[in-house]
């Protein structure tokens, strides 16, 4: 379905199923497709292409505020008066920023190694930034096959399996007919400053939190985005924060692209669905 937003229409995928609605949000190039494997254990999932990706890639603009308030107009559309949130990596910020400025809106929010301050992002500077987007923004300038693109993709990403179907129909997503990256410069350099020097509100979060973190960052034995004594300290300092979850042997993106991890994944969205 498309719902109207300011300057367009976002698109929205609603994977039916038998738990009460959860509204799914992607990463910063991610889209929609990315919660297929946590679908697949029998949730109602609302999952929208957040502006400037795949099937919204045409619509402008982005910050973690402007998506937040796309999500209200989601629930709107649909009918819903409050739901539970997921947000994964960027979508997890955009989940804070939806349940501290919509508290009637979000029941419960499941925190996906996003949404609290990444310890890392103390270190980057404007350059470092280009550097980690130049890949994803070089990747917009030639056209390709789904197979050369999912291959370049299955490198970076060590512990995603190139051969799975989901995995094949994720990456594919990304690319228009003509195969081209169905994905805004503009928005992906936008959202990424805005999530790493952005100040978070996750202090004035008032609703059920949980948090789940990866071991790894990218590829096995990489220095985490939140190591276990940084999820403690978290704990500790949010009174609605439950007792973060370590999901073993995976990375940030395998916490929803792997079966271990949308296993564990599912496990704690159905926790917070109670």
């Amino acid at each position: 379905m498309f719902v109207p937003v300011d300057g367009g229409d976002l698109a929205v995928e609603v994977h039916d199923g038998d738990t009460a609605p959860v509204l799914a949000v992607h990463g910063v190039s991610g889209s929609r497709k990315l919660w297929d494997r946590v679908a697949a254990h029998g949730f109602t999932l609302i999952a929208p292409d957040l502006r400037g990706r795949g099937d919204s890639c045409v619509l402008p603009g982005a910050t973690t505020r402007q998506h937040a308030d796309d999500m209200v107009r989601v629930l709107d559309a649909l009918d819903l008066a409050s739901v539970t949130v997921a947000g994964m990596s960027m979508g997890a910020y955009v989940a804070v920023e939806l349940a501290v400025r919509h508290p009637d809106r979000v029941r419960a929010l499941v925190l996906v190694d996003g949404g609290l301050p990444m310890p890392m992002h103390a270190h980057m500077t404007d350059e470092l930034v280009a550097a980690v987007l130049a890949p994803q923004l070089a990747a917009r300038e030639r056209t390709w096959t789904v197979d050369e693109y999912l291959a370049v993709q299955a490198a970076a990403n060590p512990l995603v399996d190139p051969s799975d179907p989901l995995t094949r129909e994720y990456f594919a997503h990304d690319l228009t007919p003509d195969g081209h990256l169905r994905l805004s410069g503009e928005t992906l350099a936008a959202d990424t400053r805005d999530v790493v020097f952005g100040e978070s509100r996750w202090r004035e979060l008032t609703v059920p939190t949980w948090f789940v973190h990866a071991e790894w960052s990218i590829g096995p034995d990489s220095a985490p985005a939140y190591t276990v004594e940084q999820a403690a300290e978290y704990r500790a300092a949010l009174p609605v924060l439950r007792e973060p979850v370590l999901i073993n042997e995976v990375d940030h993106g395998g916490t929803v692209m792997t079966a271990a991890g949308a296993a564990v994944t599912a496990e704690v969205l159905n926790e917070a669905l109670k």
